[in-house]
């Protein structure tokens, strides 16, 4: 499904599309939050990247998905190369970005202290 279709489906419910981005199952208990405080408010859609990462990622197209619809973004990635990447993809598609408690330096996502 296209950027497009996808946008039109979560209109059409009602619903806000929130995509979660994860490393090792860090954004857990913020996921199961969600689940048990939107009910359905939300649709919830989880990217999880498990298993060890190099230190220095120079091809974030082998973890990142190239294409996405969401009405926000949450990452709860812990490499700074993906989340800034991320960040720029989100921006790109004028996504707004979540990355609580990240020094990251791009203005495209807000980044609230933890």
């Amino acid at each position: 499904m296209d950027d497009r279709m996808a946008r039109e489906e979560t209109e059409a419910r009602g619903v806000q599309k929130i995509v979660v981005f994860q490393q090792n199952g860090s954004g857990e208990s913020k996921i199961a939050g969600i689940g048990r405080f939107g009910g359905e408010l939300f649709l919830l859609e989880v990217l999880s990247i498990d298993g060890a990462l190099p230190p220095i990622i120079d091809d974030p197209e082998e973890y990142l998905p190239e294409s996405f619809h969401a009405d926000l973004v949450l990452d709860f990635l812990r490499h700074p190369d993906l989340s800034y990447e991320l960040a720029k993809r989100c921006a790109q598609r004028s996504i707004p970005v979540i990355a609580s408690g990240k020094k990251l330096e791009i203005k495209e996502a807000l980044t609230p202290p933890t």
